[in-house]
């Protein structure tokens, strides 16, 4: 049997620190961010008998998933609750959270008793292999916890005295969305989704099928605010001209829907949120830009023009509305960054197409932060890029990822490699790239998470200093 204990200074009283710890999405927060798992099932309570249950990858073993099922065993709000491991990897696994506030601040203690698999055997292996196999996952993971709790409480504080909204989210289950849900919910928000598919029973959500132009309004009534993240991925196949007029009608079929839709209603909602992308500007070379350049030449750009326009119906309706024109949104779980950590991690990584295109990235924290901030703030209105105020070259990013990864990043990957495997996206999205700052986010006030490549990386992948 082992102990471990972890300790975590909150900046917030501890009513409000235990009530973001019982929200459902506080278990999606709390999750390490390089963890690929599913959430099978959160219960709204931390109160005895509650469960949480999610399935993730096996280590080391491809293709096997493993299912982990935390049933709550104590609760005394604010100051206590427990979870033990009804099953899971670990033999035992007993979790007690203390919570104790001084002058505002509340202090958060982890307590686990835990005993590894094969007993004895076990632990003998992972002191072998210097605790990696399980202490220092455990320790990343409750750094992970640490980090997230902090700054998801300091992000809410900023609006704390602002009133809480009812907001529909459609494109809640890609990468973005399912984080910005949890994040929401942990605020005190009423989140629901917008789903194509069969609602689930019980849930927070609404159906809808935009391709066939099916949106009840009477559904989206009262809403105010919604968030629209949806689209036909535009990096996740090749460009044929079908997968290409996807991509274009997956946008305006469900953008204009729901702008249409809600320009109608008699309860407006206050803002309308839409995705939209940094493709706007092109391929620029060194060229800085900003929300005020012109935008640039190709299907991207036309694409993303098209995009902002299918919002007008909104905006002439009176209601807010706000394009997000995302950079690269660094994930281990997904996007560009979960596709490149494999052949990195095995030492085959270098710079793309000689490495000197510009990438302008920004944390998944900062950018569902950056979602938020625009939400709550009445005066942002328009398009506004979310990336990082530190665009680099694809050489730089190879080079640190290298180094937060402990593997040589030397193996040169020849842009005619990139066409041959990806066709004409592999232009757009890998040769080609953007040098986009954040101007108007920055000063709407907006304070980054994470301002350079380094530290965005180690944060995603848990490999702090």
């Amino acid at each position: 049997m082992t102990k471990y204990k972890h300790e975590t200074v909150v900046d917030a009283d501890i009513k409000s620190t235990f009530d973001w710890f019982e929200h459902e999405g506080s278990f999606r927060r709390l999750m390490p961010p390089w963890e690929v798992a599913e959430e099978v099932r959160a219960d709204d309570s931390l109160e005895v008998g509650s469960q949480r249950i999610f399935r993730f990858p096996a280590p080391g073993i491809p293709f096997v998933n493993m299912t982990w099922i935390a049933e709550h065993t104590g609760y005394d709000k604010p100051n206590y609750f427990a979870d033990t491991m009804v099953k899971g990897p670990f033999w035992k696994w007993d979790h007690d959270h203390y919570l104790t506030e001084k002058d505002g601040v509340t202090t958060v203690v982890d307590d686990v008793t835990y005993s590894v698999p094969f007993g004895p055997i076990g632990m003998l292996v992972d002191k072998i292999l210097g605790g990696s196999l399980v202490t220092g996952r455990i320790s990343s993971m409750f750094k992970a916890r640490e980090l997230r709790l902090q700054r998801d409480m300091r992000e809410h504080s900023k609006f704390s005295t602002t009133p809480k909204k009812k907001i529909l989210i459609a494109g809640s289950s890609g990468l973005i969305g399912t984080q910005l849900v949890a994040f929401l919910d942990t605020g005190g928000h009423d989140v629901w989704r917008l789903v194509r598919r069969p609602v689930k029973e019980g849930s927070k959500e609404l159906s809808w099928k935009p391709d066939k132009g099916i949106l009840n309004s009477s559904d989206i009534e009262g809403f105010d605010v919604v968030i629209h993240l949806g689209g036909a991925g535009i990096g996740d196949k090749r460009w044929s001209k079908k997968r290409k007029a996807l991509i274009v009608d997956s946008r305006r079929e469900s953008t204009t829907l729901l702008s249409d839709t809600m320009s109608k209603l008699e309860n407006k909602p206050e803002v309308f949120i839409v995705a939209s992308a940094i493709g706007y500007y092109g391929n620029r070379g060194d060229e800085e830009l900003t929300e005020e350049s012109p935008p640039g030449e190709g299907f991207l750009t036309d694409t993303v023009i098209d995009w902002e326009s299918y919002a007008d119906s909104a905006k002439e309706a009176g209601i807010r509305v706000v394009n997000t024109r995302n950079g690269i949104v660094l994930s281990a779980t997904g996007g560009a960054l979960g596709r490149m950590l494999l052949p990195w991690k095995m030492g085959g990584g270098g710079p793309l197409a000689g490495g000197k295109q510009w990438m302008s990235w920004i944390s998944l924290d900062d950018e569902i932060y950056a979602i938020h901030h625009l939400m709550m703030n009445n005066n942002c209105e328009g398009a506004y890029n979310l990336t990082a105020p530190n665009p680099c070259m694809q050489r730089v990013f190879s080079k640190t990822l290298g180094k937060v990864l402990r593997r040589p990043a030397i193996a040169p990957i020849p842009g005619i490699s990139m066409k041959i495997l990806f066709g004409e996206l592999a232009q757009s999205l890998l040769i080609e790239g953007q040098r986009v700052l954040p101007n108007r986010l920055e000063k709407s006030g907006y304070e980054f998470v994470h301002k350079d490549i380094e530290s965005a990386l180690r944060d995603s992948l848990g490999k702090w200093r």
